[in-house]
């Protein structure tokens, strides 16, 4: 069973001598849950409140500003083309957006995710900016409550004050927790808590559904993000690993998929310092980081694929031995509903019985 959400596509498997071809980029949406994580029974009181359409509802969001929403928002404005995706999917108000660049193989001519832009046609969300945040165009379309992410290339935390100038401001921080979680703060803020829920069960019954429907690839599997060329234009190539606390990899586990250890001293330094979801590994080290039996390449089409095939510093690696490296879209880098239900869609068609 398919959702309305879904965006139905193929999974491409590269294959040396026969290829079965699919074309379809920070970090993974998601946030925590505060009125259940030490926030506080007030806190959680209010939410509860919300959720039964009694406000205001206050809230501390994720810089620790303590924010009142007098009413049932009407009129959201996000600042953050990450966490929209999310905010659609509760059905929550939303009249503006921020946005990535447009007509890029992630976004089209406005700079919305193409997982969920014909969700914001029908909507008729505008597309206030992209890139750098617009104090007047947020101005201008008179919300009663914007969302902002904490960390990200879309954040607007640094102009946090003249937004909450305009209206009650609050900020999510999605690179510490999954999308899921995303969905449920979102819906806690908005009063479309049982619409998140909703959501979320949603999945997780389709992400079920995929489990019992495949027949496994070789085990265990590495997910990563793939680069072909090293930082900075050096030559090499480069990946980052993800590790169980990554949403990413949660949803490989939730299809039944076991991950693959990353052996200790693999790991590169890094330009993102010590993060919790991914390792860093850089040039010779692919080759012994990139244990996994087969291997799901994320923010990959065909093309990212062939190239991980060829590259000689993994051609010695399981994964590529067993021809067994998978592409999961150019939409499962930034992880939402929408993109989330695609990667189980391509799942599905690759492995399906």
């Amino acid at each position: 069973m398919h959702t309305d959400y879904s965006r139905k596509a193929h999974m491409s498997r590269v294959k040396l001598s026969r290829k079965r071809t699919f074309a379809a980029i920070t970090l993974v949406a998601a946030l925590g849950l505060s009125a259940c994580g030490g926030s506080g029974s007030s806190e959680s009181g209010n939410a509860d409140a919300a959720a039964d359409g009694q406000w205001p509802l206050t809230v501390t969001d994720d810089a620790g500003h303590e924010v009142t929403i007098d009413e049932a928002p009407e009129s959201i404005v996000s600042t953050s083309v990450t966490l929209t995706g999310s905010l659609l999917a509760v059905d929550a108000p939303v009249t503006a957006s921020g946005a990535t660049m447009p007509n890029s193989p992630v976004a089209d001519d406005k700079g919305f995710f193409t997982q969920w832009s014909d969700v914001a046609e029908e909507k008729d969300v505008e597309a206030l900016y992209q890139g750098d945040p617009d104090v007047e165009a947020v101005l201008a379309e008179e919300p009663d409550l914007i969302v902002v992410s904490k960390t990200g290339q879309d954040s607007a935390s640094a102009i946090y004050d003249q937004l909450s100038d305009i209206a009650p401001t609050v900020v999510i921080d999605y690179g510490d927790k999954d999308w899921q979680e995303v969905t449920s703060r979102l819906g806690e803020i908005t009063g479309h808590e049982d619409d998140a829920k909703k959501v979320n069960d949603e999945f997780d019954a389709r992400a079920q559904e995929v489990r019992e429907s495949i027949d496994a690839p070789a085990q265990p599997v590495t997910g990563m993000v793939f680069n072909e060329k090293a930082k900075g234009g050096g030559s090499g190539a480069s990946a980052n690993i993800w590790t169980p606390d990554s949403a990413q990899a949660k949803l490989l586990e939730e299809v039944g998929f076991e991950l693959a250890e990353v052996p200790e001293g693999t790991a590169g330094q890094g330009e993102m310092g010590k993060r919790a979801d991914i390792v860093e590994v850089t040039g010779e080290n692919l080759s012994k980081a990139v244990t996994g039996e087969s291997v799901f390449l994320f923010n990959a089409n065909e093309k990212t694929a062939e190239a991980y095939q060829k590259n000689s510093l993994v051609k010695s690696t399981p994964a590529v031995k067993n021809d067994a490296v998978y592409a999961l879209g150019l939409d499962s880098f930034r992880l939402d509903f929408y993109s989330a239900t695609n990667v189980l869609d391509r799942i599905e068609d690759e492995f399906g019985k």
